[in-house]
């Protein structure tokens, strides 16, 4: 096979704009559903009873792709995603295993836009739209005086627009279910360490009989905290852990995807809101496309 035929259908097989715009990984698709890097000061620590509403606004732009080894391919590839996600979150009164109990929904809305140009193929696309909706019907959060912790268990749904044959998509058009743990520790001089622990299961794509390797991943924070500010590092860590499976899984470590991202980020609290404000700039990467993040989030207490 051609040199150039073998790199498209490798692109292809790894090509697609997920939940939040999340980038590109080497799950089909491009990667996993939870768009990395989405949490970082205080993650751990959830609000107390009553109704919270977050917004995420992010930006993702990419120009390479990367191989298993981390070398660039030889093509011509730019990749930007805007995406703004709503989260509506209700933590209840009710205690289970000593901790409170509530649930949250993601709504997202995606506009990306994608080209890919080598000597014999040239794609392009821009898509926009809801993309997949994703819910926990478990939450429950775990206070003490310098520690806060979480765990949920999440699902997203296969709401987006998908078309197999497109170089970019709003949806992975599978379920996918994930397991999450999240951690602050907060000293009394203001020092933090927090993180974000995800494992997720795939299931199989119907339309393509792919199923995506199942993906451990993490967002992390170190921050310092000085009256209504914080400051510090934050980004994230992915490695997918078991092989893609499906017609067009050919490579011996089966497009098994890596990432390793950091950068800058500020926080602000005042009376019943927050606003943090991030950039995430990858490296280590392998099976998947290597860019930066912009993020803002929005906290806000009723």
């Amino acid at each position: 096979m051609m040199l150039s035929a073998c790199i498209r259908s490798f692109v292809l097989s790894i090509l697609c704009v997920l939940l939040l715009g999340s980038p590109l990984m080497a799950t089909e698709g491009g990667g996993g559903t939870y768009p990395n890097g989405a949490e970082g000061i205080m993650t751990g620590a959830l609000p107390p009873a009553g109704f919270y509403y977050l917004n995420y606004l992010t930006h993702y732009s990419a120009h390479a792709l990367k191989d298993a080894d981390g070398d660039d391919l030889p093509v011509d590839f730019d990749l930007n995603v805007t995406a703004n996600v709503s989260r509506f979150v209700y933590m209840t009164q009710k205690n289970i295993l000593g901790g409170t109990y509530g649930v949250y929904l993601n709504l997202p809305l995606v506009n990306a836009s994608a080209t890919l140009d080598t000597p014999e193929v040239s794609l392009s696309h821009t898509t926009s739209g809801l993309g997949d909706i994703s819910f926990a019907p478990l939450l429950i959060g775990w206070h003490s005086k310098n520690y806060h912790s979480g765990l949920a268990l999440e699902f997203t749904a296969p709401t987006g627009a998908y078309d197999a044959d497109q170089l970019v998509n709003l949806g992975r058009n599978y379920w996918n279910i994930e397991l999450v743990y999240a951690a602050t520790f907060l000293a009394n001089n203001g020092f933090e360490l927090s993180g974000k622990f995800m494992y997720d299961y795939n299931f199989e794509n119907s339309d393509t009989n792919y199923q995506s390797g199942q993906e451990f991943h993490c967002d992390y924070a170190a921050a310092y905290h000085h009256g209504p500010f914080s400051f510090g590092v934050a980004g994230y860590y992915y490695q997918q852990l078991t092989d893609d499976e499906g017609d067009g899984v050919s490579d011996d470590d089966g497009y098994k995807g890596r990432v390793f991202a950091a950068g800058p980020t500020m926080k602000y609290d005042y009376r019943n809101m927050s606003l943090e404000a991030r950039y995430q700039k990858e490296m280590l990467v392998e099976n998947r496309s290597e860019g930066e993040k912009l993020w803002l989030k929005l906290v806000w207490a009723f």
